[in-house]
């Protein structure tokens, strides 16, 4: 049977997600593991993890050798845990022995520099890294908002909207509980504040541009794209997640809220849905090949793209490890095609690499 590893820096985290694959994957002729990088042996290489036993339906503690295809779902921080498995799955993916589902993405700064040669530039907000507090007071003028945000991370997390009014620097940030907002009179202090912010991790500066509807909710289309069994990509779902009033983010974590693409879409005039439409329909057929060129091979990624007030559309982000919940907010129906797509793709991969090396074989029989 083919051996499937997935990948988590908590066995907390997507519990569920996880053991609904798993109750699956028998079907399919795989044998599921599930566990964390730090649990591996250096010396022997072998993982102290957990396997799915078909008969009790549970987890069950196993040591095991590194499974044939794994799926990375770790999210990292900035902590000595998640460096010492980033490291620690960089080796694994090193390994010939081994593929996964999806060899992830670099970070947004060289995302943006990749994308900026492809025919996805016209949607990209022009992005540049974060040298010196200096060089980022200079370039904020009145009526032109910056957004400073991590190069590296997800759901929104550490982003902020900062403003020049008068001799006062505005910072605005969204939590789950509401938004923080500080206004600066000295520019001292804001010198000091932003050198503390940005002197454990990089970050990037984009200029602020307005997504947010008529109600003043930040607003943005989350569309997430699988691979199928054939290995081909495929849209599974789209929807909108709403910030709160005067929120700078749209994510759920920061307190947002879904509704379904049809129910947005149909409150604009026939020509401007067809607009928006054609757009995103250009992005979704262009994107994954425009990466998969110049990065290894992806499963799947969640696309943000905003829609501004004056009717631009823009590439906000591309996460390769997606969350789920707001196409399943949406289409609850999606459930089971979720639960399965990894184990598909996955023999899928298993198929491929089966034929690869018979066609090694024989042009080695042959000469």
């Amino acid at each position: 049977m083919l051996s499937f590893g997935i990948m988590t820096l908590n066995k907390r985290n997507e519990k569920s997600y996880f053991l609904e694959m798993a109750k699956r994957a028998n079907a399919y002729g795989i044998n599921c593991f599930r566990f964390v990088p730090s649990d591996i042996n250096p010396i022997s290489e072998k993982i102290s993890g957990d396997f799915f036993n078909p008969s009790s339906g549970d987890w069950e503690p196993k040591v095991f050798s590194a499974p044939a295809i794994l799926y990375d779902r770790c999210f990292y921080g900035d902590d000595s845990h998640s460096k010492q498995c980033m490291s620690i799955v960089n080796w694994l993916k090193a390994r010939e022995d081994i593929h996964f589902l999806g060899y992830g993405l670099p970070n947004k700064l060289e995302l943006y520099e990749l994308l900026t040669h492809s025919s996805i530039s016209p949607y990209l907000l022009k992005t540049d890294p974060f040298l010196s507090s200096e060089k980022f007071f200079e370039r904020l003028c009145p009526d032109q908002p910056l957004i400073l945000k991590p190069a590296s991370g997800s759901q929104g997390k550490g982003i902020y909207y900062i403003e020049k009014a008068g001799k006062d620097i505005l910072v605005k940030t969204d939590k789950k509980d509401g938004q923080i907002s500080h206004c600066f009179e000295k520019p001292q202090k804001a010198f000091a504040w932003l050198n503390r912010l940005t002197s454990t991790r990089q970050y990037l500066i984009q200029p602020y541009v307005n997504l947010s509807n008529k109600e003043s909710q930040p607003f943005d289309v989350r569309i997430l794209l699988q691979k199928d069994s054939k290995g081909t990509w495929k849209e599974i779902g789209r929807g909108i997640r709403t910030g709160k009033n005067g929120g700078i983010i749209s994510n759920l974590s920061a307190g947002g809220t879904n509704i379904s693409f049809d129910e947005w879409i149909a409150a604009y005039p026939s020509p401007m849905q067809d607009y928006i439409c054609d757009e995103l329909n250009e992005i979704i057929n262009t994107l994954p090949a425009a990466l998969e060129d110049e990065l290894p091979p992806l499963f799947e990624m969640g696309i943000d793209i905003g829609v501004a007030t004056d009717g631009s559309i823009w590439v906000l982000d591309i996460n390769s490890k997606p969350g789920r919940k707001t196409i399943l907010n949406i289409h609850p129906e999606k459930n089971e095609e979720l639960y399965n797509a990894p184990l598909l793709y996955a023999k899928h991969l298993a198929a491929s690499m089966q034929n690869e090396r018979r066609q090694d074989h024989a042009k080695t029989v042959s000469n």
